[in-house]
């Protein structure tokens, strides 16, 4: 079986020197090798070419006969690296928290792995009959919830 760390150790050489960064690498017992990278700015399918021939290149299939798939993180899948919530400040997002609770807001901040969503709450103004919604910020660990993904919108 091909080892993680020597594909993983592939793709961050490849990475040198690039804005892309190193999302996930999988390897099935079957020896299916899926790596994702991403970008700021969304990924190009000549580079995603590009990393694939250079894995190709220092994987010998002589030693070990393999599948390699190349690609992007998938827009509405769940971030897996905490550069993809600092890509995202700014933008719609869900949270899973812990408990199973689901908060949409717009993710505001970034910090090490913690991160902050403004999220709309119905808030009773005192002296008032009905709730209003009105922004309030929540702050979660990436290591607390089960996910957070970007809403895509269509507006």
């Amino acid at each position: 079986m091909i080892n993680k760390s020597v594909v993983e150790d592939l793709v961050n050489r490849w990475l040198e020197g690039k804005d892309y960064f190193l999302v996930d690498v999988e390897i099935s017992p079957a020896d299916k090798i899926v790596v994702e990278i991403d970008h700021a700015d969304g990924v190009w399918i000549e580079d995603c070419v590009q990393l694939s021939r250079f894995i190709e290149e220092n994987l010998s299939r002589d030693e070990e006969d393999y599948e390699l798939e190349v690609g992007s993180a998938g827009l509405g899948q769940p971030f897996k690296v905490p550069q993809q919530y600092v890509n995202f400040i700014g933008k719609d997002v869900e949270v899973l928290t812990a408990d199973g609770k689901k908060q949409r807001g717009v993710l505001k901040a970034v910090d090490g792995r913690d991160f902050t969503v403004t999220v709309e709450e119905k808030i009773k103004p005192e002296g008032k009959k009905r709730p209003v919604l009105t922004p309030v910020d929540k702050s979660f660990n990436m290591d607390e919830v089960k996910y957070t993904k970007y809403l895509i919108s269509f507006k």
